[in-house]
């Protein structure tokens, strides 16, 4: 018979404390996700508030300029400069506040912010073309009908069902109204395959246009021969001369073949450095991107009229979150530097020299040199990005596997990826080098990799076959 009695027990266990749980999310949180965070955060807590930039403009000719390194050789150790200067010591706050306002900027990115849409695309031409009410419904529904390519989606007689009651239309009436929605800019949108979709294009040329006419032959008939790249199959099915026929696939390459793709709403996104690495007398300098700093403080004046009475505990609940956060913020930004810095540390020759002399490079190698577990490292590295004199490169560009060389020593699989780039860009069009022969040149560079490797990163790469690429050089 079981009996119930009380006990007592002595233990230990690891728990994770509200403070730990919000470091580990904000270590881990991109740029933009952090500013909408704090932003949120801004709202809710009266005891915080946002400071205002103080000096702005000599803040944004310090950390934004990024000079080009010269050709010297890396000096061993490695030295890699902080710049000593405490985040929360930095004004500004958002991606404009490093900006220097007589900052002169020969060449500007202007973005198109208007926001069109394929579908208000089409609506505004439409309206210009003075329909009757009836075809300017049927021609709405034409376009609502169209994918993001400007391919028409739903057959007309699923376009004439949904009309009904209101307008009952044959397929025959549709399609006049559809001839006229495919004459809208850009030309071939409202095709309901690839190939009409090239043929409204070709259309639109003069019929005095050399090749033409073969042109349209090979839109209609022969696409898949036209998709093997190889002109003899097409030479046989047609009976053109050679010449003619290289004159009549140009102008079918010279096609889009999804022309609703031009007209997009999506705005462009730019990537917002989170770190700047820069070329100093000294070395290599890592400072953090001030204009993603968080500026934000304890409201001193809130926490003054607190004093040492036990009211206000809701306000005295926030000032400790308050605290906690920015804590959690210095040390998000203090890590951010040690990995940064252990990485250039690692990867100075690739700052020096380029692709081909990245170091293979883990994330236990950064851990054992900070002293960090692997998945600090791996919640730092996500989602953040590094300014360099070579461009900008997301934290984790730096990590690659390794194969190991004759003499000991590893490769990264970068390095391996920009050797073959290069061994491809310099080769003999007429005789381009083969998978087997790439393995060898790299074996005999002491690099031991096998030929279906070359492949798998020949095609990472976006470059086609020996037997491919010897076929486009030769036309």
């Amino acid at each position: 018979m079981l009996k119930q009695s009380l006990q007592l027990k002595l233990g230990q266990s690891l728990t994770m404390t509200p403070q730990l749980q919000q470091a580990i999310r904000l270590l881990q949180m991109p740029t933009i996700e952090l500013q909408a965070h704090l932003a949120e955060v801004l709202e809710s807590n009266v005891m915080l508030e946002q400071e205002d930039p103080e000096d702005e403009v000599e803040l944004g000719s310090h950390f934004t300029a990024v000079e080009q390194p010269a050709a010297v050789e890396t000096p061993e150790p490695v030295e890699v400069e902080v710049v000593e200067q405490p985040w929360a010591d930095r004004p500004g706050t958002g991606s404009d506040a490093g900006r220097a306002e007589d900052d002169e900027m020969a060449d500007r990115d202007i973005v198109d912010e208007r926001g069109q849409s394929l579908r208000d695309h089409l609506l505004g031409q439409l309206e210009l073309a003075g329909l009757s009410d009836d075809d300017l419904t049927v021609a709405t529904a034409l376009v609502d009908a169209l994918n993001d390519d400007g391919y028409l989606t739903e057959t007309l007689s699923e376009i004439g069902a949904s009309l009904q009651p209101d307008l009952v239309w044959d397929d025959e009436e549709i399609e006049r109204v559809l001839l006229l929605v495919q004459t809208l800019e850009p030309v071939g949108i409202g095709a309901r395959s690839l190939a009409e979709c090239l043929t409204l294009q070709l259309a639109q040329l003069d019929a005095a246009t050399p090749g033409l006419a073969l042109a349209l032959l090979i839109t209609a008939q022969h696409l898949d021969l036209l998709a093997k790249r190889d002109p003899t199959p097409l030479a046989e099915a047609t009976g053109a001369a050679a010449e003619d026929l290289a004159a009549a696939i140009a102008l079918v390459r010279a096609c889009h073949p999804r022309p609703g793709s031009l007209v997009s709403a999506a705005r462009p996104e730019y990537v917002i450095p989170d770190v700047f690495v820069r070329r100093t007398a000294k070395g290599w300098a890592v400072e953090l991107n001030p204009g993603t700093a968080p500026r934000i403080r304890v409201n001193q004046e809130y926490v003054g009229m607190l004093g040492r009475g036990s009211d206000h505990t809701t306000l005295r609940t926030q000032l400790q979150e308050a605290r906690w956060l920015l804590k959690s913020l210095e040390i998000r930004n203090d890590t951010l530097l040690k990995v940064t810095r252990a990485i250039v540390a690692r990867q100075a020759d690739f700052l020096n020299h380029g692709d081909e002399r990245m170091k293979p490079m883990i994330l236990k190698d950064i851990a054992a040199a900070i002293e960090m577990h692997e998945s600090t490292i791996s919640r730092v590295t996500s989602g953040k990005y590094m300014h360099t004199p070579r461009g900008v490169y997301e934290l984790r560009y730096f990590f690659s596997s390794q194969v190991e060389g004759g003499d000991g020593q590893g490769t990264s699989s970068t390095a391996i990826r920009a050797k073959i780039r290069k061994l491809i860009r310099d080769e003999d069009a007429t005789n381009p080098l083969s998978d087997s022969r790439l393995a060898e040149i790299l074996s005999g560079e002491g690099i031991p990799v096998a030929r279906r490797t070359v492949a798998k990163y020949r095609e990472g790469l976006g470059i086609d076959s020996s037997a491919e690429r010897k076929k486009v050089k030769s036309r």
